[in-house]
């Protein structure tokens, strides 16, 4: 079933169909960079998304040529948005909280996330793509994690997410040389799961986000919780958080019918 596609707010644009939902950073003459207007966007649209039954994963994707160039460096120079002050405090609060609207929105969401980056993923907006939880790219790609360029640190949380994704040599190679990253290196390196050619790469996400929603939902959000707990706990917690987790997955309903169904299909004649 699909739901016409409409604005999740001028910069946001949101499409639902069969449980899918592409979420499109739609702010082109930006680069749909990261301004206060869009940090707002995206967690007022992610919070929807997390109320909502109806979906399964969620796309995140930039319209135009680019994913998301990041910071607004007119901001920067002009002095306006999260740069407004010169007062270290005042710029400490906006970035707890509006900069970290960001992370809590996007790595907030409780349906698996993949990311199509489908170009530049600079600074902030590399990190955008590292709070996916799946990363696929367009040839035409390119990640940094630029934040030194412009004399700034990696303030919306890439610190803690890219050395996650890529490990912490590769990590502080990206953050402390600030070099581009082309869609091969970023594979070869575990940046993204695969590349893919530009104009194939939404069917690709599609195809893959069809794959984890035809799942029971409610286990799928649990597993997305557990992996994410286990990345980062010791394997006795992780342990006896899956064993509570499972506890509640084995004797639910969508268990039985997800295990039913499949049991139907083995006996299918071939």
């Amino acid at each position: 079933m699909r739901e016409a596609t409409r604005p999740a707010s001028n910069l946001l644009q949101l499409e639902v169909n069969d449980g899918i939902a592409v979420l499109t950073m739609n702010d082109p003459a930006s680069r749909n960079a990261m301004s206060v207007s869009m940090m707002d966007a995206l967690e007022l649209q992610c919070s929807e998304i997390n109320t909502r039954n109806d979906i399964r994963v969620v796309i995140l994707t930039g319209a135009g040529d680019s994913f998301s160039a990041g910071g607004n460096v007119h901001d920067m120079t002009q002095r306006k948005g999260i740069f407004a002050s010169e007062d270290a405090l005042w710029a400490q609060e906006i970035n707890l909280k509006q900069v970290h609207k960001i992370p809590r929105a996007v790595y907030g969401l409780e349906a698996p996330t993949i990311a199509a980056v489908n170009g530049h993923a600079i600074g902030g907006g590399c990190d955008v793509a590292m709070m996916c939880d799946i990363r696929i790219a367009s040839t035409r790609a390119v990640f940094s994690e630029s934040f030194l360029r412009v004399g700034l640190l990696p303030g919306d949380g890439g610190a803690w997410f890219l050395p996650r994704a890529v490990g912490l040599s590769r990590a502080m190679e990206m953050a402390l040389t600030c070099d581009f990253v082309d869609a091969a290196t970023a594979e070869k390196i575990g940046l993204v799961s695969r590349t893919v050619s530009a104009d194939r790469l939404m069917a690709e996400a599609r195809s893959l986000a069809s794959r984890i929603a035809r799942h029971p939902p409610e286990m799928t959000k649990m597993t997305k919780r557990l992996v994410h707990f286990g990345h980062d706990a010791s394997l006795a917690d992780t342990l006896n958080m899956t064993a509570a987790m499972q506890g509640i997955a084995q004797t639910s309903e969508p268990h039985r019918a997800a295990a039913r169904q499949l049991l139907t299909m083995m006996k299918r004649p071939k």
